[in-house]
C-alpha cells in the first residue's frame, strides 16, 4: 500500500515535494527504499529517494516479562504519557524530543547525556531480536540499518516530574518556526549552535531560511522557504566553520534528495 503525502505540510520543515511513500504493513519491505518517520529531522528534496514508513500497526508500548516494549512507529510523546502513567524511569526527556521510536534509536536521540541507548536492551528488526551489546552505537550514532519494528526497554521505577521541568528549560531558546530540529551534531568538546554564531550565522537568512536568532543551530523556515535556500545556509555553516574553526560540522538532520 502507498499513501500520498505532501511533504510541505507532513514535515517540521515545512519542505518538501508531494510523493508516494510505501506503508509497511508488516515484516517485509524493499532494500532499495529510505525509511521516514513522521518527518522529523528530515529535509526532502524535490527529487526524493523512495520513501517509505511504518504503518499505525507498529504504534503500541507494552510491558512483558519486566521489559518495556515500544513500537517502531510510536511517538516520543506516547511514550512519555505511558511512562507517567505507569510511573517509569529514565523517559523524560522525550518530551521535547519529537520523533517516532524507530528513528530515535537509529540515531541514539537524545538531550546532551540522556540518550535512548541508556537504557536499552535491543531492538526487533528483519532479522530478530538484536541486543544492545550486538550494536556498535555513540553520540547520535549507530550501525543501525535495517527498519526498527520494536525497542525493548529495562523497566526502572520512578517517573520524576522534576526531570521533566529541568528538560522543558533546556529547550526553553528551541525557536517556535517551523525546523528539522537541531541541524548540526555538536563536535566533541563543543556546541554547533555556539560555533555558528561564532562565525556571525546566528540570524542569518537566505531567501526565506534561516539560522534561528533564538538558537543559532536550528535551521528555521521562516514561511516559504525552500529545499535550495536551506542547502545553502548548511553549507555556508560548513564552510565558514571549517575555515575559522577547523571543524568540520556533521549534519544532524537527514538530507534525503537523490
Amino acid at each position: 500500500m502507498t499513501q500520498t503525502i505532501d511533504f510541505s505540510h507532513f514535515t517540521s520543515i515545512r519542505i518538501g515535494p508531494i510523493a508516494e511513500v510505501l506503508i509497511i504493513e508488516d515484516t517485509t519491505y524493499p532494500q532499495d527504499h529510505t525509511i521516514i518517520g513522521h518527518g522529523y529531522n528530515v529535509l526532502i528534496g524535490p527529487n526524493p529517494p523512495p520513501l517509505m514508513m511504518l504503518s499505525k500497526a507498529f504504534d503500541y508500548i507494552k510491558i512483558e516479562n519486566g521489559t518495556l516494549i515500544v513500537g517502531g512507529a510510536t511517538p516520543s510523546g506516547k511514550v512519555v504519557s505511558f511512562a507517567k502513567k505507569h510511573n517509569l524511569a529514565h523517559f523524560e526527556f522525550l518530551l521535547k524530543l519529537p520523533g517516532t521510536m524507530g528513528g530515535m534509536v537509529a540515531m541514539n536521540a537524545g538531550l546532551k547525556s540522556w540518550e535512548i541507548f541508556n537504557h536499552l536492551k535491543g531492538i526487533v528488526t528483519k532479522n530478530g531480536f538484536m541486543p544492545k551489546s550486538q550494536i556498535a552505537y555513540s553520540y547520535r550514532h549507530t550501525n543501525i540499518t535495517d527498519v526498527v519494528f520494536e525497542a525493548h526497554f529495562e523497566i526502572h521505577q520512578g517517573f520524576d516530574p522534576a526531570m521533566v521541568q529541568t528538560f522543558l528549560k533546556m529547550r526553553d531558546n528551541q525557536p517556535l518556526s517551523p525546523s528539522a530540529g537541531s541541524c548540526f551534531v555538536n563536535p566533541k568538546g563543543d556546541f554547533a549552535g555556539r560555533l555558528i554564531e561564532a562565525v556571525g550565522l546566528k540570524g542569518y537568512q537566505i531567501g526565506n531560511m534561516a539560522f534561528s536568532s533564538e538558537h543559532a543551530n536550528f535551521l528555521i523556515n521562516l514561511g516559504g522557504g525552500t529545499f535550495e535556500e536551506a542547502i545553502s545556509l548548511i553549507e555556508e555553516a560548513k564552510r565558514r566553520v571549517l575555515k575559522q574553526h577547523n571543524i568540520a560540522l556533521e549534519l544532524e538532520i537527514k538530507v534525503l534528495e537523490l
